[in-house]
């Protein structure tokens, strides 16, 4: 009886002792609240990156690209995923209108691939996958099955959002 008393205090004090304490429970942030932020952010390329089997990297900085390198490519957190891109500070025509390309974007965690619209290479969504993903820097690779193995990174920086 003595025995069962003693259990019976011991698992008390556990649980006044874990009663009164606030869990901590960090939540990471997942790829879609990196990429959105709570409700869109902005993103700027800032270069290029091509790799080839057996050579040097070449690195091609945005600028280059003339009136499309400082557009900006915003991704929404909104059950459509909406995704938009616009004129930077550089318009390519005069009277063009701000909006380049208004699309969604799609995000699979499994193999961490994010399909969207890089202007630059095409006005269709392109799987990309995501070398990197931070709360300022985001780089994913394009891969083109050809005799040589090129890919090409593009690294974007956030722009706020």
């Amino acid at each position: 009886m003595k025995h069962l008393f003693h259990v019976a205090v011991l698992i008390g004090l556990m649980a006044a002792l874990t009663g009164c304490s606030e869990k901590l429970d960090p939540q990471p942030a997942t790829y879609s609240q990196l990429l959105t932020g709570s409700t869109s952010k902005t993103w700027r390329l800032s270069s290029v990156q091509v790799l080839s089997k057996g050579q040097q990297p070449t690195n091609i900085s945005a600028s280059r690209f003339g009136c499309e390198g400082d557009d900006l490519y915003v991704f929404y957190a909104d059950a459509e995923k909406s995704f938009e891109v616009t004129e930077g500070a550089s318009s390519c025509e005069a009277g063009d209108p701000d909006l380049v390309v208004e699309n969604t974007w799609s995000l699979v965690n499994a193999n961490a691939t994010l399909i969207f619209v890089v202007p630059l290479l095409t006005s269709s969504p392109l799987p990309f996958v995501v070398k990197s993903l931070t709360q300022t820097n985001l780089t994913v690779e394009l891969y083109f099955e050809d005799e040589d193995d090129t890919s090409y990174q593009f690294l974007f920086t956030s722009q706020g959002g």
